[in-house]
């Protein structure tokens, strides 16, 4: 059992309030993601859960139980941070084996469930090698491994894949999902990449100077963003946004339009001039001017388009697909 609860939550340091009266359910199994820019109170609302930071009200229950004034030890958390906090002078299998040395579990009882995870993270094979001989995504793997190992009601990670290369990150994000699918339990993970929070959660909560923005299924957040700054964090390349004359014309104060659902056409009510083009293959970015909606629109055209530096664009939005918004900024 996993499920965690946060109700009325606030965090303060001193008279500055981080965290406002917040209240959130992470259900049993799920894998939730926390996104939001450097500094929107994420990793904060992590170290409350986990009980490394006080809160300053409110309650946190794990399965139901008042869990606010139990010490992070007796939480039945295990947490993976950015840093790996390896032993480099121990073996692989002895920093998997740590925590349940300082608990006291049986030896017999320790080894099943080193080989248990070893076995899941692809690290049998490394048990004897100490930290310093393997690559960075195994000694991120090790450190899941020593979280694996003490059976929690549910992990909390807090932006692990950050010191890791672009290409080590998609494999580690596979490999977190993965192992999400088959342990089946609680994940909470923070991130400021919205691309990791898309690809891995199955409830991403969007956060922005500690309030809760929205929170619902990716594929809710992108085609059902709640206000603006949702619909410009969710996506990539982010939303276009359009106000004055062409927005009214939608009986909106602004509205949104992404990238992919911008049509490359021979006509179209929207010119424009090309920018910058991003060819990556299969897709090209091109980044339009002078189309006096916006001082730049980004397009996602497929590959084969073949446009230059300075060409004229005709361009025709999915009208179905355009997101209004309020003078608020709230969708409409």
């Amino acid at each position: 059992m996993g499920q965690i609860t946060l109700e009325n939550v606030t965090k303060s340091f001193g008279d500055v309030e981080v965290i406002p009266p917040l209240d959130l359910t992470i259900e049993d199994g799920e894998f939730a993601v926390f996104v939001g820019p450097s500094g929107c109170g994420k990793s904060t609302l992590l170290r409350l859960i986990a009980g490394l930071e006080d809160i300053t009200s409110g309650t946190i229950k794990i399965d139901g139980k008042d869990a606010t004034n139990i010490p992070p030890a007796k939480r039945g958390l295990a947490m993976v941070f950015q840093s790996y906090a390896l032993y480099p002078h121990m073996s692989v299998r002895k920093n998997i084996a740590f925590p349940l040395r300082m608990a006291g579990v049986p030896e017999d009882e320790q080894k099943r469930r080193i080989d248990q995870a070893a076995a899941a993270l692809n690290l049998t094979d490394y048990l004897d090698r100490r930290p310093g001989q393997l690559s960075g995504g195994q000694r991120q793997r090790v450190a899941i491994g020593r979280a694996i190992v003490r059976e929690p009601a549910a992990f909390l990670f807090d932006e692990p894949l950050s010191n890791l290369d672009a290409a080590l990150r998609v494999g580690m994000r596979l490999e977190i999902s993965e192992l999400h699918k088959r342990l089946a339990t609680t994940m909470i993970y923070v991130t400021h990449d919205q691309v990791e929070a898309m690809t891995m959660a199955d409830k991403i909560v969007v956060l922005r100077a500690g309030n809760i923005e929205q929170v619902g299924s990716p594929l809710e957040l992108y085609h059902t963003p709640r206000n603006l700054f949702v619909a410009g964090f969710i996506g990539s390349p982010k939303m276009n946004f359009v106000e004055g004359e062409e927005a009214r014309k939608h009986n909106a104060a602004t509205i949104g339009i992404r990238p992919e659902h911008i049509e490359v056409t021979s006509e179209g009510p929207w010119t424009g001039r090309v920018g910058v083009a991003e060819h990556l293959g299969s897709d090209t970015f091109f980044h339009i001017h002078d189309t006096g909606l916006a001082e730049t629109l980004t397009v996602r055209a497929p590959g084969e388009i073949n446009l230059k530096h300075g060409d004229t664009i005709h361009l025709t939005p999915r009208e179905d697909l355009i997101h209004r918004f309020d003078d608020k900024g709230l969708r409409i």
